[in-house]
């Protein structure tokens, strides 16, 4: 007898939610992408929104704040919240795997308590501060410090430095952040064996912190990319996340479910290229027929239909893998590569099936070009998703 056959069908409930957030972006949202784009302005409101409606939440327990959904749910969120605003869909994503994220695996409860759970209700927005000046995805290689000081209360941990290219910059009231907390000792005793990383709560009121330049971007205008500043910035012994030391642990297991999510912002993109390509090959005529009846543009939407397809189920099964509390760490990498080079594609390709209207910005296509460039840099250039596979596959210190 054969065993069952594999169910690739959504459950009903993940359907619905896919339907519920469609209907909501297309008849709440959609009509004001444009102008936040233009005047490069978070959407502080609509974003409040998401969060009533539980959508900032969505892959964390009910006890946390959360829906109490899983990451397959989070994941076709951020895709349909990224298939209309692709601004939105980072700040989501930024929120939830990034700032809530950390909290979710390694805070105590009493961290929880105050911090995840006003973050996973929408009432608090969240990022996440790794990469600095210097340390791109070279993580290990954080400048900022931490010095411990002996007080009243149980001491608490003082931070210099700064970091750069963080999302929801200047928004988020709670943010997790990495600093050199010391060196490693040496396998066989003292030394300098490496950087000791930590991790830290930083609320955005604390003295000394503060927020620098914020970019001016490719794309995804309406996200805030920004500095963040630490000038002495005190925080209490308590918002040590996790123990210390386990500062670098937390940015890998972190990294890994933030590629699921901006696998699935790559795919809303990319299929958002997908809509609009399809009408306009459709109706536009050329030589007295639709262009669509030429090899040369039906084969593109051909191409981008079947890799979209291919994308988001490499998404999901990195999802899934998470949800079974199995190993998804090569899985998300290999969805996160893929998702974001179709993203790449399929949006150059929808340019060029809309010819010169897809240069102008009327026609929208090329905003979903620019945006989709920078899932192939986010959580992990292109190169290092490589590294990552490869290492994971062949069992060696590829470099």
């Amino acid at each position: 007898m054969y065993p069952p056959a594999v169910d690739l069908d959504l459950s009903p409930e993940h359907s619905l939610l896919r339907e519920t957030i469609r209907a909501f972006m297309l008849g709440e949202v959609d009509g004001q992408v444009d102008e936040h784009e233009k005047a490069r302005r978070f959407p502080r409101q609509i974003v409040d929104r998401l969060g009533s409606l539980g959508w900032l939440g969505i892959p964390f327990p009910e006890d946390e704040g959360g829906s109490g959904l899983d990451t397959l749910a989070y994941a076709i969120a951020v895709e349909e919240i990224g298939r209309v605003w692709g601004s939105l869909g980072l700040i989501v994503a930024a929120h939830t795997s990034l700032g809530c994220g950390p909290l979710h695996m390694s805070g105590s409860a009493a961290q929880k308590h105050q911090f995840l759970v006003p973050m996973a209700e929408g009432k608090v927005i969240g990022a996440y501060g790794l990469t600095e000046p210097g340390a791109g995805s070279d993580s290990g290689g954080t400048r900022t410090t931490a010095r411990f000081e002996a007080g009243t209360d149980g001491g608490s941990w003082v931070i210099d430095g700064g970091k750069r290219f963080i999302t929801n910059a200047g928004q988020a009231g709670t943010y997790i952040v990495t600093a050199r907390t010391g060196t490693r000792p040496r396998a066989g005793g003292e030394g300098d064996g490496g950087a000791e990383i930590s991790a830290f709560i930083v609320p955005a009121d604390t003295p000394g912190f503060s927020i620098g330049r914020l970019e001016e971007k490719m794309g995804l205008h309406a996200s805030a990319t920004g500095e963040l500043i630490f000038e002495g910035a005190r925080v209490p012994a308590a918002n040590l996340l996790g123990e210390r030391g386990d500062g670098f642990r937390i940015a890998l297991r972190t990294l890994d479910g933030g590629r699921i999510s901006i696998g699935a912002l790559a795919v809303g993109l990319a299929q958002a290229a997908l809509d609009a390509a399809i009408p306009y090959a459709q109706t536009r005529r050329q030589f007295g027929r639709p262009i669509g009846t030429f090899q040369g543009v039906a084969f593109m939407v051909a191409d981008m239909a079947t890799e979209i397809e291919a994308a988001r189920q490499l998404v999901w099964r990195a999802a899934w893998l998470k949800d079974q509390d199995r190993d998804y760490g090569l899985a998300a990498a290999q969805a996160k590569l893929f998702a974001s080079e179709v993203s790449a594609r399929a949006t150059n390709a929808a340019i060029q099936v809309h010819g010169g209207y897809g240069y102008i910005e009327e026609y929208k296509v090329e905003r979903f070009l620019r945006d989709a460039k920078l899932t192939e840099i986010g959580e992990g250039t292109s190169q290092i998703q490589r590294l990552v596979i490869a290492r994971k596959i062949l069992g060696l210190r590829v470099v």
